[in-house]
């Protein structure tokens, strides 16, 4: 699986080998703390071994009992020969596959075993200059470290490439192949070709090509393997609840019979074309927006971490980012002149740098928008920046800092192995959070508005007769000359300095009459403390030390998309761009400002029965979150500028929504199961442009103003204190519901009776297609049946792998999926789906039946049941260790409160389940004559 998005691979640093004459001598590897005056957090500890192979470790308690073990390789695809193009994913895929003590087929279900689901938990990722497996280890226990550590030492250099197992495995990267080729990944590749021609890692694109894969052999694969698989090009990293030491003698015990190979030197990905300006290209296709970019290349810069070096970089990033900000600023105007841009640049690689200005433009708007974001860019790099704009990006900067400080103690293992992974890429310093902050304090009264525009100047490669780039629908009328045109032109523009604009006072900090508790009661069988106000508001408290220094905080009030009826089925269609229209006292704009060096957010979602205000904050920043929740559904702003976004992101939506199989089916299926019923079935492209603010005001105003509130607060707070702040603000709202309404009339939802075949049309590639099979279910009333059929998707999607990726080799990842609604009355699905090659439908389509089948006439084996269940049950027993989890629960503590008893029941009526229980939901849910099966095929003639 390629992890990285393709252009977000080019910020990093790479150091592949190349194709060379060995040399006889292992390497010495330098940390680069051992040339920095950057001092490295004291709790890791690196080492390397007398192979040559290198080591990272850190001991962590978040979460508790738990860690992750993750397999760096050096290399990807730009190591490969034009012949192996392909070869480093494949080779990732055969991981896998059998090696010298796992058999072919048995890692994964070893490990699945032991509790690590294959994806979330069991994982790997090619990009273009590394490798990367990864294992998320769901408990501490000292068996499944040298479980895991011993895969891995058999990833590294024991794989067996057996014919049988490549072949069968060429047929699953092949789907992966087939799947990536969509519309955006063919602008990609054309947009790689025109800005850097000649470059290496242009025609190393890690997914490979059909011609490559299709002659991969056993003896080929084994090629490239030993050519990057060798332990000084590698490291292994373990981050979480271990003992480093033991955790250290693990690592020695397994890896240090690894015998060393010679060193081949570093590859070269570019070259990267300094020289290269002046050229226009044109993409089109009927799926992409308009979009242009503007690029000139430069040498690479010297980044090494040091203490000077970070220094200039917060002062460069600040520049990025007050140009970005003004953008913003742009794209928020009632009359928007384009969707979105920016400024930035991105490292290639150790090769060049590349700067670039990106305009995200409405249909047919490119010169304005063009002309509006290059005089933005021309104006910083003439002007400069104000004090008030370097003093918001200061705050900003300094709030994640003193954050990082207050929440040190429970950073989460991700978060150390992205410091790891950061050192080993991108030779980046792992250093404390103290550190720091202490280095941006020292060096705060050299940051000015001069000295953020000479850092910016120092990287920033000057768009002096530039690469033009442009995508879209439909050619600008004048093609290249007329975009060339347009750039020369808006550079002669004479322009103004940025003016600086006062800021008025927050002015949400009085809502009335604080409110009084009138219930005050605790939750008995998880301790979630829960409060109602007088005016109707129930609080949910859940006081944890799992992150210090953060809370999550959520706000579900009444409606959501209960609102959609038949008669008007796209009432609340708009609801999420609502915070773009900001407050009624302040712009979204002027919020960003007001707000900046606050931890504080401001959202908007629906879900089927309520609207969703999320934030992350701090106790510091405790009460100004509650004042935006309190205003934001009191007084919101209902501005234009949300309703000109909104509208630019529908026309750009419906010109990509068949563009891929995935795309198509999704926006078919709710007309399909449903008999097109107006809720949930997509509407006409005008039906949604002819929605408003004043329409969407009509539709939920009443709902924000007096619908039932209950507010979730889970993490590090004092509970006396929030109760207090709370009460000044959502308890000080006028009087609320008490209840959530019923909503009988519109909890219906019908499961079509039409089991007739249908074939759904795409626009993506030719040999595409998906095999959809869905059944009706039930609602989640009966949590004894919810257990059951989660259990039968799990088996299901484990049966289904075995067949379709394993044993035949037709699909890169089917998707299995068991719903049961909690909103609508009798209405679940189970869902069984698989993208293959379109020769491979009837066949796909046989092997899922035999499945289906297969568990319906005679039990499940314990070991599957085994695999499906183990990952379930570890789930129960880390849900509760991190605030997320136990939000899951206290969210609608009140409102739904069999929420909490289900889970405290769950696991072990869980682990009660038996073979025969699946089978019984099989052969109650899953005939294959109930089925509604659709066929997801290119457009005809294509």
């Amino acid at each position: 699986m390629i992890r990285r998005s393709l252009f977000a691979a080019f910020l990093l640093a790479t150091s592949v080998p190349a194709l060379a004459q060995p040399a006889p001598v292992a390497p010495e590897h330098e940390w680069p703390f051992e040339k920095s005056d950057l001092p490295a957090d004291p709790a890791y500890r690196f080492g390397r071994l007398d192979n040559g192979m290198r080591y990272i470790i850190r001991s962590n308690g978040t979460p508790a009992g738990q860690a992750m073990v993750q397999f760096w390789i050096n290399s990807g695809s730009v190591a490969e020969t034009e012949q192996e193009r392909g070869y480093a994913h494949f080779i990732e895929h055969m991981s896998f596959n059998g090696s010298t003590r796992i058999p072919e087929g048995e890692m994964v279900k070893l490990l699945e075993r032991e509790g690590l689901a294959f994806g979330p938990d069991t994982n790997a990722s090619t990009s273009f200059d590394t490798t990367l497996y990864m294992l998320n280890l769901p408990r501490n226990d000292p068996a499944l470290l040298d479980t895991a550590l011993m895969l891995m030492r058999e990833t590294a250099s024991e794989l067996t490439f057996n014919p049988e197992a490549v072949e069968r495995e060429k047929g699953v990267v092949l789907s992966e192949r087939r799947v990536r080729d969509t519309y955006d990944y063919r602008d990609t590749i054309d947009g790689l070709e025109f800005f850097y021609p000649g470059a290496r890692f242009v025609d190393r694109m890690p997914i490979g090509t059909f011609e490559t894969l299709q002659a991969a052999t056993p003896e080929k694969l084994r090629e490239l393997y030993q050519r990057i698989y060798r332990p000084e090009n590698t490291a292994i990293i373990v981050v979480g609840d271990f003992d480093a030491d033991k955790v250290e003698a693990e690592i020695r015990e397994h890896f240090a019979s690894w015998q060393p190979a010679s060193i081949i030197p570093e590859t070269d990905p570019g070259p990267i074309p300094f020289d290269l300006a002046g050229q226009t290209d044109i993409y089109l296709d009927p799926a992409l927006s308009e979009q242009i970019t503007i690029s000139r290349h430069g040498p690479a810069p010297d980044r090494t971490d040091t203490r000077a070096f970070r220094e200039k970089n917060v002062r460069r990033q600040l520049g990025y980012g007050i140009i970005n900000r003004r953008l913003q600023r742009l794209a928020r105007a009632e009359n928007p002149p384009f969707r979105s841009a920016g400024v930035g640049t991105a490292e290639m690689f150790d090769a060049g740098r590349t700067s670039n200005l990106v305009i995200y433009a409405g249909e047919g708007e490119w010169r304005g928008a063009l002309a509006a974001a290059q005089a933005e860019y021309r104006r910083a790099l003439e002007f400069g920046f104000t004090e008030a704009e370097v003093a918001e990006q200061i705050a900003n900067l300094r709030t994640s800092l003193e954050n990082n400080v207050a929440g040190a103690s429970t950073r989460s293992n991700a978060n150390f192995i992205t410091g790891a992974i950061t050192l080993l890429e991108d030779n980046q310093i792992p250093t404390t959070p103290d550190s720091a902050l202490e280095r941006f304090l020292g060096h705060l009264p050299e940051i000015t508005p001069d000295s953020v525009l000479a850092a910016l100047k120092e990287e920033f490669v000057p768009l002096d007769n530039p690469l033009i780039r442009f995508e879209g629908r439909t050619a600008p009328e004048g093609g290249a000359e007329a975009l060339r045109a347009a750039w020369n032109e808006g550079m002669a523009v004479q322009l103004a300095a940025e003016d600086s604009v006062g800021l008025e006072a927050w002015g949400y900090t009085d809502f009335g009459t604080p409110g009084t508790v009138v219930s005050d009661t605790a939750e008995p069988l998880l301790g979630i403390r829960t409060l109602v106000f007088s005016n109707g508001l129930r609080l949910n408290l859940k006081k944890t030390e799992l992150q210090r220094d953060r809370i999550s905080v959520q706000l579900n009030v009444d409606g959501g998309q209960m609102l959609n009826t038949r008669e008007d089925p796209i009432a609340t269609a708009m609801s999420s761009s609502l915070p773009i229209g900001g407050l009624g006292k302040h712009s979204t704009d002027e919020l960003q400002s007001i707000l900046a060096g606050r931890s504080v957010s401001f959202n908007l979602g629906t879900t089927d029965d309520t609207f969703v205000l999320n934030a992350g904050t701090t106790p510091r920043d405790l009460e100004v979150q509650l004042q935006v929740l309190a205003a934001a559904i009191s007084d919101p702003g209902y501005r234009p500028q949300g309703e000109s976004q909104y509208r630019r992101n529908i026309k750009a939506f419906f010109a990509s929504r068949n563009a891929t199989p995935e795309s198509a089916l999704a926006n078919a299926l709710g007309e399909i199961v449903s008999d097109g019923d107006p809720r949930f079935t997509l509407q006409p492209q005008d039906a949604y442009l002819g929605l408003s603010f004043a329409r969407l005001r009509d539709e939920i105003a009443d709902r924000l103003n007096h619908g039932a509130l209950e507010l979730a607060v889970v993490g590090d707070f004092d509970e006396g204190q929030t109760i207090d702040m709370v009460s000044r603000t959502l308890g000080a709202l006028p009087q609320r519901e008490a209840d959530f309404r019923a909503y009988t009339d519109n909890r219906t939802r019908m499961f079509t009776t039409d089991r007739a075949p249908r074939v759904v049309r795409h626009e993506g590639a030719a040999d595409q297609a998906i095999v959809r099979m869905s059944w009706p279910t039930r609602d989640d009333s009966d949590f004894a049946e919810v257990l059951k059929l989660d259990l039968l998707d799990r088996v299901m999607r484990i049966e289904l792998t075995d067949k379709l990726r394993e044993e035949l080799g037709k699909t890169y990842s089917p998707g299995v999926s068991a719903s049961e609604s909690d909103t609508y009355t009798g209405y679940g699905t189970f869902n069984i789906a698989a993208s293959v090659d379109v020769k491979e439908v009837d066949a796909t389509r046989a092997a899922i039946l035999e499945t289906v089948r297969s568990l319906i006439d005679q039990p499940v084996d314990d070991d599957a049941l085994l695999r499906a269940r183990q990952p379930l049950l570890e789930a129960y027993d880390n849900a509760l260790k991190t605030n997320a989890g136990w939000m899951n629960l206290a969210y609608r503590a009140q409102s739904k409160a069999e929420r909490i008893e289900r889970f405290t029941t769950g696991k072990d009526r869980l682990a009660a389940l038996t073979p025969a229980d699946v089978q019984e939901m099989a052969a109650k849910y899953l005939q294959p004559d109930k089925r509604l099966e659709i066929i997801v095929l290119p457009k005809e003639g294509s």
